[in-house]
């Protein structure tokens, strides 16, 4: 096994010497080749039961109900092409079956131990909230776990049958009701669009695997981190779908920056905005690179042009006339783009 996995490693290092340079807008290139390369690697040793090529082909069969028309036309266009991509190359259905294995049987067990399961009779508000998103985005209704947890944040993890979204109790307290719809919208965007899968992967390797694996997966990781970037603009424009308007989304990505009940009030969107020009001119705006999400302000700028687009002015019954959504994607690309 030694041997072969050092095979399928020499393999991977050729696909890869054109170096890291992100994901491409339209065509993702080898460092999202390389990324499954490496995420199968890691993984031979530990396949479980998971059918990689029967979700793909499931999922391609399945066409849910959803308030929307076109279900998956708000997606941003560079998470769709380097999904695409990560579902072409065989290697991939190694990788994604080990970490959702791992993750999804003992994670989950502990979730039932450690959090709260939300349902119709327990907070029955917030399951509500849940309903409102499944039904706008046509996906069946989540799981959906509190955890405590001081940090404004949530996420998804599982497959797409059976995910699973975690709450921290921190959102709970500073969130209104409308910002929570936007959060959970958010998250079952990636139920939505099929991310789930290369999520819980990802979450593995960065938290789970040994730290001679995660060293050695550096590249791949970067390579998903780089697709994570691009999928959170698609996720921010699902909740702002399921929320039905702006302001609610925006307060909440605001609050993920600021996390003081005192000051969200006196918050200025503009001058918080001027942080984005301001960084673009420091050498340390590659630092991005490691991150699982863009920074803040390009956030808050994707949203707000994904809103002036027509397929945003029609869900919230703002009018006709808007931008087509490819216009949208070639202006959030010059925001969220780390190199170039």
């Amino acid at each position: 096994m030694a041997r072969a996995t050092s095979a399928l490693f020499a393999r991977a290092a050729a696909r890869w010497s054109s170096g890291f340079v992100g994901v491409s807008r339209r065509t993702p290139g080898s460092g999202a080749r390389f990324a499954v390369w490496v995420l199968a690697s890691l993984s031979l040793a530990t396949l479980g039961d998971f059918d990689f090529r029967a979700f793909v082909r499931e999922r391609a069969e399945r066409r849910p109900g959803s308030a929307l028309g076109n279900d998956h036309a708000y997606a941003y266009v560079s998470d769709r092409n380097t999904r695409s991509t990560f579902e072409r190359v065989k290697p991939v259905e190694l990788a994604v079956a080990a970490a959702v294995r791992t993750f999804k049987n003992v994670g989950k067990a502990e979730l039932l131990g450690h959090a709260v399961k939300i349902g119709p009779r327990q907070f029955p508000r917030v399951h509500a909230l849940a309903e409102r998103c499944a039904e706008t985005l046509g996906i069946p209704v989540p799981t959906v776990y509190v955890v405590s947890n001081p940090h404004l944040n949530a996420a998804t993890y599982g497959t797409n049958e059976d995910a699973f979204i975690l709450v921290n109790s921190a959102l709970m307290d500073h969130f209104s009701d409308a910002e929570l719809l936007s959060v959970i919208g958010h998250e079952c965007g990636h139920i939505h669009n099929n991310h789930v899968v290369y999520l819980t992967a990802l979450h593995y390797l960065t938290n789970v695997a040994g730290i001679f694996v995660r060293n050695l997966a550096v590249p791949a990781l970067l390579t998903l981190r780089a697709w994570s970037r691009r999928a959170e603009i698609t996720c921010d424009r699902a909740g702002a779908l399921c929320a039905g308007e702006l302001e609610p989304a925006l307060r909440a990505l605001t609050k993920l920056a600021l996390g003081s009940q005192k000051l969200y009030e006196e918050l200025n969107i503009e001058a918080f905005l001027e942080q984005h020009q301001e960084a673009k001119g420091s050498i340390g705006r590659f630092s991005e690179v490691f991150s699982s999400h863009p920074w803040l302000p390009k956030r808050v700028l994707a949203l707000q042009t994904f809103a002036e687009s027509e397929l945003f002015r029609k869900h919230a019954g703002l009018g006709a006339g808007g931008l087509d959504m490819q216009q949208v994607d070639e202006r959030v690309h010059d925001y969220i783009k780390v190199v170039g």
